[in-house]
């Protein structure tokens, strides 16, 4: 009489189990190898790329992470990124204090040029101003602020608010106005108080070429900011740090200096 070969069947079923669980593992490792950090942001498609075996997103430079600090990669500099929402697909370049001197303006507009507009536009708020017109367009308006430009941080004052840059000139500046402070905001969703940064949209196709998007790179009079100039032109990007509208250079060139300066002390010192 022939043995039972339950216990074959049995190995057999185990082996199945054990190759499933295997093959499951692996794709969730995939899947888990393509989502990383930078410091608190997670960073993930469009600005990671999903296979080695697919094309290149056309954004996927636009941000770098500096020892663990993400950035907006820029032609004129980096700027800190405050937060990126992947459902609304737009990232929050952050401004460095409430109030930066009107000599060290960079734009918002110029920031986020090329780009598709934001879920809600990005404003301005300018102080000091000491223009006399008094007859300002539409969508400049007097607005009651925190006293962020000098005195008591309790203590409120008059300033300007341009609601949607949309609706300026490319060239705008404080000055424009004769004001000598400003700020980058947007509007909250939920009240009418202002947030501080500017909004970029990065709702682009991944299937786009990137012929098409830098198409506005190639026009004598292109819409093209800083942003879109650095993605269509990587050789373009500087990688400084812009701290209140000047550029410093990034830890690396720290750490290098630094390294230097230790080597030479050790070789004074033998």
């Amino acid at each position: 009489m022939k043995p039972f070969k339950k216990p074959h069947l049995l190995n057999a079923f185990l082996i199945l189990l054990l190759n499933i669980n295997y093959l499951s593992s692996s794709t969730a490792r995939e899947d888990v190898q393509f989502i990383k950090f930078c410091g608190k942001h997670q960073i993930q498609t469009p600005f990671v790329q999903k296979s080695s075996n697919l094309s290149s997103s056309p954004i996927k430079d636009l941000v770098l992470c500096i020892s663990q600090k993400l950035y907006y990669r820029t032609s004129i500099g980096l700027f800190p990124i405050s937060s990126i929402n992947y459902t609304t697909k737009t990232l929050t370049i952050s401004h460095p204090s409430s109030c930066s001197s009107s000599l060290h303006y960079v734009s918002p507009s110029i920031l986020s040029a090329g780009f598709p507009s934001p879920p809600s536009p990005n404003s301005l708020l300018v102080f000091n101003c000491s223009n006399s017109k008094h007859h300002f367009p539409p969508y400049i308006r007097n607005h009651t602020c925190l006293n962020a430009c000098g005195g008591s941080t309790s203590s409120f004052s008059s300033c300007l608010v341009i609601e949607d840059l949309g609706k300026l000139p490319m060239g705008f500046h404080p000055r424009d106005l004769n004001c000598t402070h400003y700020s980058r905001v947007y509007k909250k969703s939920s009240d009418d108080g202002y947030e501080l940064g500017t909004r970029i949209s990065f709702d682009i196709p991944d299937h786009v070429p990137v012929p098409d998007i830098c198409s506005e790179c190639q026009k004598p009079n292109g819409n093209c900011g800083v942003g879109l100039k650095c993605m269509c032109h990587l050789k373009d990007c500087k990688d400084k740090v812009v701290s209140k509208g000047k550029s410093m250079k990034n830890s690396v060139g720290n750490m290098l200096v630094t390294l230097l300066s230790f080597v030479a002390v050790i070789v004074l010192r033998s």
